[in-house]
This record gives C-alpha cells, structure tokens and sequence, in this order.
C-alpha cells in the first residue's frame, strides 16, 4: 500500500512537471511552426496516456493529494515567471492567464454550484476595472484596499441583477445577463465622465511606497515589472481557490448543489433557494470584480471595448472547457483560451468565432468538460468533490 501511495506521488509530480515544461514551451515559442510542433507534441502525450492507461491512476492520486497538486501548481508558475524574468510578453501572458482563472472561479461558484447562468462576466469584470480607475485616479484609497472595493462594487451591483433574474428560468435569464453586458457597454461610451468610447488611464499601482510598474533592477539584471503583477496575481489566485474550494465543502456548496440540481427538491428540504442564488451570484461577482480591478491597475488603461459580450463568451468558454463546477480545469482551460491565439496570429481575427465554435464542441461531444467534477462523496467528518 505505501509502494502503491509512493507511485501515485510520483505519477502526479512527474505529471505536472511535464505540464509545465510544456507551457515553458509553449510561452517560449515564437513562430507559428514552433507553436504547431508543440500542440503535436501535445497530442502525441496524450494519445500516449491514454494507451498508456495513466489516466485513471492519475485521477486518483490527484484526488488522493490534492495539497501537492496545489503546491505544486504555485511552485511551477513561479519557476515560469523566474524563467521569463525579463520577457514582458510571456509575464503578461501568466498574469492574464492567473486574473482570468480568477474570474473564472466566480463563474464557476455561480454555473457549476447553483445553475446561476451569468453572461456577464465581462460587465462585472468592467466595473471592477472602473471602479479602480476612479479611484485611483480621485482619492488617496491605498491600491491594496481599491481591489477589495472593485469586488465590491462589482458585488452590489450584481445583487441587483440577481432580482430579475430569480423572478425567470433558463435561457430567459441567461438573456437577462446578456441585456444587462449590453447596456453596461453603451453606459459606458455615453458617459463622459468615465472616459466615454477613449475610456480612461489609470495612475500606476502603489503597494506600501512600491511601485510595481517599475522594473526591478539587481546588479546588472533587470526584471520586468510584469513579475510583480505575476506574483500579486498568482498570491490572489491561490486565495480565490481556497476560497472556492472551502464554499464547495461547506454547507452552503452542499446546498448549492441540491438547488442546481433539482429546486422542487431543495424547497421540500427547507433549502432557502433564493438565498442560496444570490450568494453565489454575488460572490461570483465579487471574485470577477478583484480580477478586474487587478487587470485594470496592470494595463493601466480601461476602454468600453475591453468589456464587450464576446469578452464575456471568453469566460463562459473557459468554464465549460475546464469542466463544470472543477476549478482545477479552470486554470488549464484559462490557458489554451488565451494563450493559443496569442501565439497563432493567422486565427486572431477570428478567435471570438473561435470560442463561439469551442463552446458549441463542447456542448456536443464533450459536456462535461476536459476536467470533469467528480460525484459528490461523503466520509466521516468531511466530504470530497
């Protein structure tokens, strides 16, 4: 038995090492043909798992030690941004990649835990952005204390949509989401006083007297302030998973999952339904709202085009990709949806028909997702997912 717990140890490391050396790869690549060798090398590992059969040991060591997994997921990002110390592209890649998997996680608490459809994750996401621009911009608020009122904001403003959305069903409240991206994005280019259609600039992060969009320079090497981001956005991304695993193990995710799976039953048992619905919806916004507050103070500039409902079908895509109620498959989906046609300039033009396409693949021949969320198991004192 100890052998069999050593093995499955060892599987996962040797795992995620190749993982990560894979996007080593993949961020290092720099022509088309390069990024085509990877994605067949891709494949190739794959085709060969499965003859293999290291599929099923895999999944059960992830499950058997899911502290490794997570540590060792921080650990390989951290070597990403240590290798691509002074390559701006490549850092603001990872840090891309970290803020949407942050977003994505609120996704999830509101898909995969309640069946609270959101198509607006872009709009949260936006006022997030705003919300620190302004006031960043117009008060003295510590940047540190800007990204918890953006989730706020984001929040409160998301516990009003959630009052017509309780009141329909199905896609009549997906279309609620949809309306409401729309007009935050014509609210936003008549505005003046937010920028309009030029939108806004937004003054440069300050944690503590440190100024991280300025390069760090030690001896004669010099990093680039993206790394500070990387790291502020992984510290944030590792919390919102903890915090997103916590609420799927307490009694609120079990309550969570009754309501999404079936309502009538939820009422029978005494479960507050709406309740339940406006807590994941405005949690959900609140992650959104830290990651877009985060994503603003990086770019330093925030445009009414940033926030678009294509930009939302971004998030919509990755969750599903990733797997339904998982927020481990968040973090690879997050990747290949945004890296990949970074790297394949000749489908950027048509990435948003891209998503459109891989949403609609995965609703057919794989639904679950690549990760799918396993049943829901209970053991004395605890339960797994």
């Amino acid at each position: 038995m100890v052998h069999t717990l050593k093995g499955s140890r060892a599987l996962l490391l040797v795992s995620l090492a190749i993982v990560f050396i894979f996007a080593w790869g993949m961020l290092h690549a720099e022509t088309e043909q390069e990024v085509g060798l990877m994605i067949g090398v891709s494949v190739v590992l794959v085709l060969a798992a499965r003859w293999l059969r290291v599929t099923p040991p895999l999944a059960t060591s992830i499950n058997a030690y899911p502290g490794a997994l997570g540590v060792g997921c921080v650990v390989g990002t951290l070597l990403l941004v240590a290798a691509f110390f002074d390559n701006h592209f490549a850092l603001l890649l990872i840090c891309t990649v970290l803020l949407y998997s942050i977003a994505g996680f609120g996704l999830n608490i509101q898909f995969g835990y309640c069946g609270v459809l959101n198509f607006a994750g872009a709009a949260f996401f936006g006022i997030g952005s705003y919300t620190a621009a302004v006031l960043a911009e117009h008060t003295g608020t510590p940047h540190l204390l800007i990204l918890f009122i953006g989730g706020v904001f984001a929040a409160l403003i998301g516990s009003l949509l959630i009052l017509p959305v309780l009141r329909t069903r199905g896609h009549y409240a997906a279309l609620v989401t949809i309306a409401f991206g729309v007009l935050f994005k014509t609210f936003l280019e008549v505005n003046d006083v937010l920028g309009g259609p030029q939108g806004l600039r937004i003054p440069r992060m300050n944690i503590f007297g440190w100024e991280l969009n300025e390069n760090i320079t030690i001896g004669e090497t010099e990093i680039s302030f993206y790394a500070n981001y990387a790291v502020l956005s992984l510290i944030l991304c590792v919390l919102a998973f903890v915090l997103v695993r916590r609420l799927e193990r307490s009694w609120i995710g079990v309550s969570m999952d009754v309501v999404r799976t079936d309502e009538i039953a939820a009422s029978v048992f005494g479960i507050p339904i709406a309740r339940m619905k406006i807590i994941a919806f405005t949690l959900g916004n609140f992650l959104v709202g830290i990651a877009g507050a985060v994503y603003g103070l990086l770019t330093s500039y925030v445009a009414p085009n940033n926030f678009t409902f294509a930009d939302s079908l971004i998030l919509v895509s990755m969750v599903l990709l990733g797997g339904i109620g998982n927020p481990w498959g968040i973090l690879p989906a997050a990747a290949i949806i945004l890296i990949l046609p970074e790297k394949l300039q000749f489908i950027q033009e048509y990435r948003f028909l891209l998503y459109g396409i891989l949403v609609i693949a995965i609703l057919l021949f794989r639904p679950a997702g690549l990760l799918p969320r396993s049943i829901r198991s209970y053991f004395p004192g605890q339960s797994k997912a």
